[in-house]
This record gives structure tokens, C-alpha cells and sequence, in this order.
């Protein structure tokens, strides 16, 4: 290795430990033990400009092991992505460039939030999905404007945790050639060596899953990971992962290879010794030696090349391609499709009685007949969920043109995937399931909210209504849980005029996921449903009395209940309002002068309808209100004789609104 290079890398093992060390608090392990191979990749194998994060054409990379969070930071410093050394300093503390935790949007430079270990492993899949997909539909022979590489760093945390064989697997089969993974295999955890808990052939593991695997014996040998990268590059027909075996905490006489060089910082003293091991200045801290920064900025002047070939390639294109390279600049720019409030096609339905998955599957055809960059499918459940847009192909191994996604029973890895998608650009993805099984799905969706990711979530199967599959299958918590995630909205119609608002909701949002709860049963329309429904809660049918004597409020399929529940109590002397909320969400971020108009502070006589937990509505319903839900789990039994039984129907609504009215 070259004395500038060491340097170079050195400068990252140092900058680390230093900002970790000011910190008192960090993760030294992975940045000094993967310096080597991350400093080759940026610096000699992957295409990127630091002078512009958004060239599309940019290979990206990820932190997966996002604890090492410093490694990128020191990357970022010295490949000039605007991070400075005050910044590295500021490692760790209140509203700084350089958080625990890679953020996406917080930090220039960073492709995805990591830190969740096995998430931008699964992201990764997503971004070369996104880049295999686009460069099928906009390539054109001696024209590749879309020729990128997906590039993630994993620790053995992200080898053990279930999303990343889920996602490894997908992978695999779809043959994403341009996926590659540097496998940082040091062999420690927090609880020590990994022998305790992971003794698996992980090379065995990939090559079972259908990736190339390379193995790097010495994790410090950066001209062997150079040639291993370069190999990856060459194999298209598969993804592969270079196993580095490195030595965590390297540099650090009293720590490397131990657990102890993992999660904490390595004091003052080893902090001296790892200076005089490394042969590095002791005097002063966050010295960046002048030649260091010399030779970077002719690395970087080589990268910005790389963009402006591509510049000159494009402006070609556009010539010879004028009407693929304006279709291409319209998905890159992702414009919310807001015209569809006014195409009256897209609102018209028929009076038939149907269920919202189904009513929200023949939206999402009318959709992918719009959107040309709608791309997206479901966990093995397309059939159910009515996912299946019919006049696009399936994305196959053989064939990557195709926008039908088919994920296989990998939920986990589905929603994470969706938001690799999402961060790669120029693509509207959904992804889809049956309602419960969002569990499986949760930090993903999570993870969605806090990168404001406009992925949609179809979600259907929606309560009880599920029937006969019981318990295990109807979901009864899941609406608070998601109700609850800051950011991330959800979306209950009640029908097809309310199923198109969700819809419309999703498509045209573009700070964060929507999910779109959707029944299993055929629900009837409803006359009065209108696009006030794009407000989250709105009057559905207004009393006659310029003051309620009662306010019904519901989402989904028990609005049809208050509906005619309000009919029975007009007959008893008692003038309610429905309110339908299929978004409560929604409905929060209207002003409180709307929100007071629909459900008036003075009127403290409310009942509340969900087959679902009351979880959540107390505060609509207050201490003066009633609720009619499910607080237990369901049965198993056809849907109508368990809405019955669990008591949502007419009768019991109208008895639940006498005793609130008569108290």
C-alpha cells in the first residue's frame, strides 16, 4: 500500500476515534477495522461527485452497520461532501451534522437512514431493483444514462438479523448484478465473539442464495479488495458479496480484535497508543495531514469528470431520444400528479356494493395508466390485495422491464425494499399485504415516516371482517400502531369515493408513507361521500338542529353502521351528525378551526365506531363520550355472525348513542 494511501486511511481510523473519544460515547470498532476497504471503494471503484448528491447517475452507498456511523462521517470530511471538522467534533450532540446514526436528508452525502441493523442491506436490494428497472425502460444501445452500482457495507449484526435473508434471498433469484456488498466480517458483538451465536458458512449462505461470493483474507490488503470489487463489477448475472475479514478496532494495540473496541470509545490512553501504532502526529487531535487533503482534492477533481462524461452523454441522448429523455425527466422530478383532483374518470364509480381492496385495485389500474413510474407489488398476496397492475409485466429474474413486483412471503424485507425504491428516485413504489402482518413490517415502516419516504402501503384484510381465518388473521391493534408512528399517515375508506381519496392521497404526498386500510367484505357506496374526505374527517350527513344532539363518528366498514345508526336515533327524537374519519392523521393536521367545525368542542355527546381497540379515540369521544370496538382478539366464523357477535351493528350503535345521550 502506498505511504499516501495509509495516510489517507489512517486519517479516517483517526478522525473516528477522536470524534468518538470527544463524543464520550460512539462506536470506534467498524470505522478503524473497515477504513481500508471503504476508503479503496470511494476513492478508486464507485462513481459519485461530492459536488452533487443528486446526479442520478451516482453509484450508491450504504452504512448498513450504521453504528460505525463515524466511518462515513470521515468520508464524507474527506471526500469533500461540505462535512467539517467542527463538524466531526460536534459527533454525536444535539442538532449536528454528524448524528449517532446515519440520517438521510440530515447529512449531504448520506443515501439512507441506517443503524437498524439488516435495513440498508434490504434498501440496498430495493436501489438496484430501482436501477435495474429504470435502466431496462431508458437505456438505449451506446446510451446506458442509467449504469449505476448499489454498494452497502454490513457487520456481521446485519448477517444475523432475519431482514437481511429475506432480502439476500430476493436478490439472489432477481440476479441484481449490480448489488454488492463488503461484508465487514470481524467476528465481534457487543457480547463478544460471535462464535457464541453465529457460527454459519455465511459464503455458503450467499452462495445457496445465488450470489457470487469473493473472500478477502486481509481486511488491510486494499489491493486484493480493490480486485475483488472489480471482479463483482464483471459478474452481471448476480449480485455478490466480498467477504473481508478484518480486525475490529485495528490500530488500537489494547483493544483491536476484542468486543471492547466495539461499542465504547477507547480512552485517552489507547487513544496516545493507537497514534504511536499508527505512526500519527500525538500533538493536537483532528489533524488531517496537509498531503492527505492534497491528494483528496485530486480524487475529487477525477470524480466530477466521471459526472461531466455522463452530462455529455445525456445531452446526446436527449437529442436522439428526445421524447425517452422528457419521460425520463418527468419521473426524475416525480411531480405530484395533483390533476387528478379535477379528472372527474378518476372519481366516477358505480353504485355496486364492493370491497375497498377490490375498489382499490381497479384505482390502481386507472393509476398505472397515469403514472408511468408506478411500480410496485405484494408479499405472495397480489391476488388478495388486487395488486396486480394488468396491463404492465411482471419483474422477473429473466426479465427486469416488467413494474408487477413479486416479493415471495418476505414482508419485512418487502416494506425495505420499498424504501430502498423510494431513496433510489424517479419511481412511485406501493407494496402490500394483508393488514396484519404490517407487524412483521414495522420498523420498516418505521423507518419510512422518519426518512419522509412517499411509499404507499396497501394494507388489506382490514378486521374482524377477515372471518374465518380468525384470530391469528384479523387484525384489532394494528390501526392505533400505526396511527401512532409520527409522520406516517393511514388511511381507512369507506367506500369507492373514500378509496380513491386514500389513493389520491398517497400518489400526490411527498413527505412521508400512506398506508390504505382496506376490507376483505363488499361494503355498499354511500351517496354523501365526497373529496372532503382529503381532509381526514369531515360531515358525512348533518343534523337538522344547528347543534347535534349527538355526534357519530367511524371509519371503513363501520361508517355504514353510524350511517344507518343515525336514521334509528332521528326515529327515537335524537338528531346526530356522521362524521366519517378515514384518516385521523390527516384529520390532525387540518386547522383547529376546521377540525372544531366538523367535531364541535361544545358538543361532548359522541359515540365513536371501530372494529378495532378503542385505543386512540378517547380523544374525540372524550370523558363524556362512548366507544363501540374490539378489545379482545376475534374468532374464527364467517364476518357477518362476528360483527354481530362482537357488536357492531345498528342496534348496538343505537344503543351505545342512547346511553351516551341519556347520561
Amino acid at each position: 500500500m502506498s505511504d499516501i494511501k495509509t495516510k489517507c486511511i489512517n486519517s479516517i481510523r483517526i478522525l473516528s476515534a477522536e470524534a468518538i473519544q470527544k463524543a464520550k460515547s460512539g462506536h470506534p470498532g467498524l470505522p478503524m477495522g473497515g477504513a481500508p476497504m471503504s476508503f479503496e471503494l470511494w476513492a478508486n471503484h464507485m462513481n459519485h461527485n461530492p459536488a452533487n448528491t443528486e446526479w442520478v447517475n451516482r453509484d450508491r452507498f450504504i452504512l448498513s452497520a450504521g453504528h460505525g456511523s463515524m466511518l462515513i462521517y470521515s468520508l464524507l470530511h474527506l471526500f469533500k461532501y461540505g462535512l467539517t471538522i467542527d463538524d466531526l467534533k460536534q459527533f454525536r450532540q444535539y442538532e449536528s451534522l454528524t448524528p449517532g446514526h446515519p440520517e438521510y436528508k440530515h447529512t449531504r452525502g448520506v443515501e439512507t437512514t441506517t443503524g437498524p441493523l439488516g435495513q440498508g442491506f434490504a434498501n440496498g436490494v430495493g436501489m438496484a431493483m430501482a436501477e435495474s428497472y429504470l435502466s431496462k425502460h431508458f437505456n438505449r444501445p451506446g446510451y446506458e444514462i442509467i449504469d449505476h452500482y448499489t454498494y452497502a457495507l454490513s457487520g456481521d449484526g446485519c448477517m444475523m438479523e432475519g431482514i437481511t435473508s429475506e432480502a439476500a434471498s430476493l436478490a439472489g433469484t432477481l440476479g441484481l448484478g449490480k448489488l454488492i456488498v463488503l461484508y465487514d466480517d470481524n467476528g465481534i458483538s457487543i457480547e463478544g465473539c460471535t462464535d457464541i451465536t453465529f457460527r454459519e458458512d455465511v459464503g455458503k449462505r450467499f452462495e445457496a442464495y445465488g450470489w457470487q461470493v469473493i473472500n478477502i483474507d486481509d481486511g488491510n490488503d486494499t489491493n486484493a479488495i480493490g480486485m475483488a470489487i472489480e471482479e463483482a463489477k464483471s459478474e452481471k448475472s448476480k449480485p455478490s458479496i466480498i467477504i473481508v475479514k478484518t480486525l475490529i478496532g485495528y490500530g488500537c494495540p489494547a483493544k483491536q480484535g476484542k468486543a471492547s473496541a466495539h461499542g465504547e470509545p477507547l480512552g485517552e490512553e489507547n487513544l496516545i497508543l493507537t497514534k504511536e501504532y499508527l505512526k500519527w502526529d500525538k500533538d493536537g487531535s483532528f489533524k488531517v495531514p496537509g498531503e492527505v487533503y492534497g491528494h483528496m482534492d485530486e480524487i475529487v477533481d477525477s470524480l466530477a469528470e466521471k459526472e461531466d462524461e455522463w452530462n455529455s452523454l445525456y445531452k446526446e441522448y436527449r437529442q436522439n431520444y428526445p421524447d425517452l429523455a422528457a419521460e425520463f425527466e418527468k419521473w426524475t422530478i416525480n411531480e405530484a400528479p395533483l390533476h387528478l383532483l379535477d379528472d372527474e374518470s378518476f372519481w366516477s364509480f358505480d353504485d355496486k356494493a364492493a370491497a375497498t381492496r377490490s375498489l382499490s385495485g381497479a384505482i390502481l389500474n386507472k393509476l398505472s395508466s397515469i403514472l408511468g413510474n408506478l411500480i410496485g407489488g405484494s408479499a405472495d398476496l397480489s391476488p388478495s390485495n388486487k395488486t396486480i397492475m394488468k396491463t404492465r409485466k411482471d419483474f422477473t429474474p429473466e426479465d427486469h422491464s416488467g413494474s408487477n413486483l413479486h416479493f415471495g412471503v418476505r414482508e419485512h424485507a418487502m416494506a425495505a425494499i420499498g424504501n430502498g425504491m423510494a431513496l433510489h428516485g424517479g419511481l412511485v413504489p406501493y407494496v402490500a399485504t394483508f393488514f396484519v402482518f404490517s407487524d412483521y413490517m414495522k420498523h420498516s415502516m418505521r423507518l419510512s415516516a422518519l426518512m419522509k419516504l412517499p411509499l404507499v402501503y396497501v394494507l388489506t384484510h382490514d378486521s374482524i371482517g377477515v372471518g374465518e381465518d380468525g384470530p391469528t388473521h384479523e387484525p384489532v391493534e394494528q390501526l392505533a400502531a400505526l396511527r401512532s408512528i409520527p409522520g406516517f399517515n393511514t388511511f381507512r375508506p369507506c367506500d369507492a369515493t373514500e378509496t380513491a381519496a386514500g389513493w389520491y392521497a398517497a400518489v400526490t404526498r411527498r413527505d412521508g408513507p400512506t398506508a390504505l386500510v382496506l376490507t376483505r367484505q363488499n361494503l355498499p357506496q354511500i351517496n354523501e361521500t365526497n373529496k372532503n374526505a382529503l381532509k381526514g374527517g369531515y360531515i358525512l350527513v348533518d343534523s337538522q338542529k344547528e347543534v347535534p344532539d349527538l355526534i357519530l363518528i367511524a371509519s371503513g366498514s363501520e361508517v355504514q353502521l353510524i350511517y344507518e345508526a343515525r336514521k334509528v336515533l332521528l326515529q327515537k327524537n335524537i338528531d346526530s351528525r356522521v362524521v366519517s374519519m378515514p384518516s385521523m392523521d390527516i384529520f390532525e393536521e387540518q386547522s383547529d378551526e376546521y377540525k372544531n367545525s366538523v367535531i364541535p368542542l361544545s358538543v361532548r355527546k359522541r359515540v365513536a365506531v371501530e372494529a378495532a381497540t378503542s385505543f386512540g379515540w378517547h380523544k374525540y369521544t372524550g370523558l363524556d363520550g362512548g366507544i363501540v370496538s374490539i378489545d379482545t382478539f376475534g374468532a374464527s366464523g364467517p364476518y357477518n355472525v362476528l360483527f354481530k357477535e362482537f357488536g357492531f351493528t345498528v342496534e348496538n350503535v343505537v344503543k351505545k348513542a342512547e346511553e351516551v345521550y341519556n347520561k
